[in-house]
């Protein structure tokens, strides 16, 4: 893997993709400046060999249109308070005035462009966009893992104007290195934990990871689709009715690459979908007409338990339960408590896509963890088996 290590950027002017999608509120303040602070190591290690900084990204979907509310100066405050020093903006991504820029920048500096998607180019994978921006900087250094499965003009096409200076930044190498961890490298017995809503969204991620796995924890409501599959009695539980067959084929692929399949046994049930509904604790297998399963129950929480404290590789990708009510989040916060245990004892532990992400950060487990991934769709991608354009570029 080609990283930042493998090289010297004493004077060269490095064009850093970063991923600053970051959330705002009513003000356009940063909420979240979590992508921000991650790839600080980047910036620092260019800045500390005597280089400068041109960070590019993208912000919300203007399509095309220049925008103020998804202007990048918005952000331009909290940017430079993460990264310790003043950083540069100029209102243009291409064109003379970021020419200009880029040609004024010292070692040491750092200068922001404008919103990549003010163009319509940059999701187009436009080659002539992606050739003007190459033109600004003397490497390439992609350090947005979240974009890297888009294969726009610049997470993937402008690579090719650098043929020996493109590099994985620290972010993007440390986030290649998790998931290499749980499909190839981790050490067993390995646990993946899969919740969520729908089979249907993580079935190519089901049968990618299970000759890497040995245990599979199936939680939240994909769940009620293997039990009615199973022959169980789900009430008005969440279900895909088209994919019961589908279910099926899972355990039976399962069982070939004899991997052990771990479904709840119990159920917090609720009369309707609030958190002030009339709850109660009954086996998954036979929820009542009328009655939807909102949470895993005790007995299931202490089996997950018993399997994630014996396991050494851990991944986490969807809640087990609703945890944005509070009296159907026990299940989840049981989870969150066993893979930290876990993970003191030795394990490692990788967390990602967006509700699982969502709930480490809300619920104070970000730093228990071992790994949490900064991107959604690129590491479901990764986990799929498939390689993202902003990968393939650096590699080839």
């Amino acid at each position: 893997m080609k990283t930042i290590n493998d090289f010297n950027f004493k004077d060269k002017k490095a064009l850093v993709r970063v991923d600053f999608n970051v959330p705002q509120d009513d003000q356009l303040k940063v909420t979240d400046n979590t992508r921000i602070v991650a790839v600080k190591p980047t910036v620092e290690k260019i800045l500390s060999d005597g280089g400068s900084v041109i960070l590019m990204t993208h912000l919300g979907r203007p399509k095309g249109e220049v925008k103020d509310e998804f202007s990048l100066k918005h952000i331009l405050n909290e940017v430079s308070t993460v990264l310790g020093r003043e950083v540069k903006f100029v209102e243009e991504s291409i064109g003379e005035k970021a020419k200009q820029a880029a040609a004024d920048l010292k070692p040491g500096e750092i200068l922001l462009l404008e919103n990549l998607r003010f163009h319509n180019e940059e999701e187009k994978g436009d080659e002539g966009f992606a050739e003007q921006l190459s033109k600004l900087g003397d490497a390439y250094v992609n350090d947005a893992f979240g974009t890297a499965h888009r294969a726009h003009a610049s997470t993937a096409v402008i690579a090719n104007y650098f043929s020996s200076t493109k590099f994985f930044g620290l972010l993007m190498a440390n986030e290649l290195k998790a998931i290499d961890k749980v499909l190839k490298s981790g050490e067993k017995p390995v646990t993946a934990i899969l919740g969520g809503s729908k089979v249907s969204t993580k079935i190519t991620i089901i049968e990618n990871i299970l000759p890497a796995i040995d245990n599979l924890i199936i939680g939240g409501g994909m769940a009620f689709t293997f039990i009615k599959a199973l022959g169980g009695k789900i009430g008005t539980s969440l279900v895909e009715e088209d994919k019961l067959p589908l279910a099926l084929e899972i355990l039976g692929k399962a069982k070939e690459h004899n991997v052990k399949v771990y479904l709840p046994s119990d159920t917090i049930i609720a009369e309707s979908f609030s958190n002030d509904a009339e709850r109660k604790e009954v086996d998954i297998y036979e929820i009542p007409e009328g009655w939807m399963g909102l949470d895993a129950g005790p007995k299931s929480r202490d089996q997950f338990n018993d399997v994630l404290l014996n396991s050494r590789t851990i991944l986490w990708n969807g809640p087990i339960g609703v945890f944005e009510m509070s009296n159907f989040s026990a299940g989840t916060v049981a989870l969150g408590d066993s893979i930290a245990e876990a993970t003191k004892l030795g394990a490692f532990s990788l967390v990602g896509g967006g509700d699982s992400v969502a709930f480490v950060k809300q619920f104070g487990y970000a730093d228990k963890v071992s790994y949490v991934s900064t991107g959604g769709g690129a590491m479901l991608e990764s986990l799929e088996g498939l390689e993202l354009p902003g990968v393939a570029t650096i590699n080839n």
